[in-house]
């Protein structure tokens, strides 16, 4: 696999993917993925996140916590066959938890969320810059009751994101990008 591309070029081009191979990141680049998670902006230095690697050995717990999801929340036939299609899809998953502390009255809840939010998407890159697909899910998944317990969240936490990792489906080299960059259009003003 690619070992690293430029930065601005990944992160003018970068997509996600829901077409995986079989190769996970090993030891090494697992690791670093999650130091990549680490170094995001963080006010207070709380590191209100926690992570949960999920390996290929662990994709039928994983399952069964998709399917009590589907379960808990009264979900129809088609979710229950998505629950097995995510949970086949990737060979490795990173959940991400947002460990919020409420009484910090100088690093509110939100803020503490969007370091989780960045946690992920550095992660993400990290994994991408070392030739990885990646895919983040969230929807009703991050919210049942036995991943929630799986995960260790407590009362104020909530789950992010259940990053899907693997290499590209035809284990070619690369990554999954965009043939062009995205226009800024309306979505930048400017004060001047």
């Amino acid at each position: 696999m690619k070992s690293s591309i430029d930065a601005l070029h990944l992160l003018q081009h970068r997509r996600s993917s829901k077409k995986f191979g079989n190769i996970a990141p090993n030891k090494e680049q697992l690791e670093a993925i999650l130091k990549a998670g680490l170094r995001v902006p963080d006010h207070g230095h709380l590191k209100p996140y926690h992570f949960v690697v999920i390996e290929k050995s662990g994709m039928e717990t994983f399952h069964q916590y998709l399917r009590s999801v589907v379960d808990e929340f009264g979900l129809d036939d088609e979710m229950y066959k998505k629950a097995s299609k995510l949970s086949e899809r990737a060979p490795m998953v990173i959940g991400v938890v947002a460990k919020i502390a409420k009484d910090i009255a100088k690093v509110p809840a939100w803020e503490q969320m969007l370091t989780a939010g960045c946690a992920t998407y550095a992660m993400q890159l990290a994994a991408n810059a070392q030739g990885f697909e990646t895919c983040w899910i969230s929807g009703k998944w991050v919210n049942g009751s036995a991943i929630r317990n799986a995960f260790g969240c407590g009362e104020f936490d909530k789950i992010v994101a259940l990053v899907m990792i693997g290499s590209p489906q035809d284990d070619e080299c690369g990554i999954s990008l965009a043939s062009h960059t995205e226009e800024i259009g309306n979505v930048v003003s400017y004060i001047r």
